[in-house]
């Protein structure tokens, strides 16, 4: 199997971030996912790694406005130039906004920090000096695994940090700052049916954002409740698309406790809903995140669950590329890829 990786996720290592009431906590969102998983695959004799070419911007540009890409482009600039304790310890800091856009008849101010509460929707996604390069990279391997596909791979790895889904058109969230599931998916509709498939814990929401009223590209997320779990605002079971999308998205939210046998009665209406699309191409934003333990999650999959959730999803018998999103137990992140992956080998 074709993966694409680069050390450029490296350059995105914010040195904390914010929880709900306050605390602030070390970056769980780390390089150390990656060196799990690496190390897991490299232990394997089917992996082949490679460099990502470089798309440029257009294949962004087509799912993400402009302006907000530029923002993420010159934010740790502008701040590092406008802030003096920025300037002597950047190594110590994070781009963060304090005050929110409610989005009802909002729009980005000159301020710095008023784009920042515009274009960034909580304090997870941490602005530092290579955050931006490192998700340009990020999408790049989502596209080169994309590329890999429509040139006769039956399937493909996209190793990305950060990762993308709850990334909006216009807006950074949860880890997430180019959405790299809907970049790849937007580029391989216009070569063929496209099908997305999200199985990380938390519900897709930037993923639904982008493609709600398209039929092109059917979308669908297997989550946590959002009555209960991040996003809170999006992933509800009512939304089904809107305009020419209407009934061509699809949300499982699930309760807390859901183990493997509740996760793969979800699965399998999903993949239903997949086959009868009848696509030429599927997409899954593999999120690990759903394993028991995981400290962001509250669902209880074993990594026997990982391999029948593969099995299934292979049994759709599609080109694929799987895109990286979450997963934070790390000491078993490693091996619940390679459990996941050993299906499309």
């Amino acid at each position: 199997m074709k993966i694409f990786y680069t050390n450029e996720h490296r350059r995105h290592h914010p040195p904390f971030e914010v929880f709900d009431g306050g605390k602030r906590v070390p970056y769980y969102e780390n390089p150390d996912r990656m060196d799990r998983i690496l190390a897991a695959l490299k232990k394997t004799d089917w992996a082949e790694f490679s460099e990502p070419e470089d798309f440029g911007l257009d294949p962004i540009l087509a799912v993400h406005d402009r302006d907000y890409i530029n923002f993420l482009a010159s934010c740790w600039t502008e701040w590092l130039s406008s802030d003096p304790e920025v300037a002597a310890s950047p190594e110590a800091h994070a781009f963060l906004p304090a005050t929110f856009a409610l989005r009802r008849n909002t729009r980005p101010t000159n301020s710095l920090h008023g784009r920042g509460g515009y274009y960034i929707m909580d304090l997870s996604a941490c602005i530092v000096a290579g955050t931006y390069q490192a998700a340009l990279a990020s999408a790049n391997c989502a596209l080169s695994a994309s590329s890999s596909i429509v040139h006769g791979q039956r399937s493909a790895f996209a190793l990305c940090r950060p990762p993308g889904h709850h990334a909006g058109r216009d807006y950074a969230g949860g880890y997430c700052f180019i959405n790299n599931a809907s970049v790849a998916a937007n580029w391989l509709s216009a070569k063929g049916k496209t099908a997305l498939l999200d199985i990380d814990y938390h519900a897709g929401n930037g993923t639904q954002d982008i493609f709600y009223e398209r039929s092109d590209v059917l979308t669908i997320s297997i989550h946590g409740d959002p009555d209960f779990e991040y996003p809170h605002y999006a992933g509800f079971a009512d939304e089904t698309g809107a305009g020419a999308g209407l009934g061509f998205h699809r949300n499982f939210p699930l309760p807390k406790g859901t183990g493997d046998a509740g996760y793969l009665g979800a699965l399998d209406e999903a993949l239903a809903m997949i086959r009868k699309f009848t696509p030429d191409f599927l997409v899954l934003s593999a999120g690990m995140d759903t394993f028991d333990g995981d400290p962001l999650g509250k669902f209880r999959v074993t990594r026997n669950g990982f391999a029948e959730i593969g099995h299934r999803i292979a049994s759709l018998n599609l080109p694929i590329v799987i895109i990286m999103e979450g997963g934070y137990a790390n000491e078993a992140l490693g091996e619940n890829v390679r459990t996941l992956l050993e299906n499309f080998k």
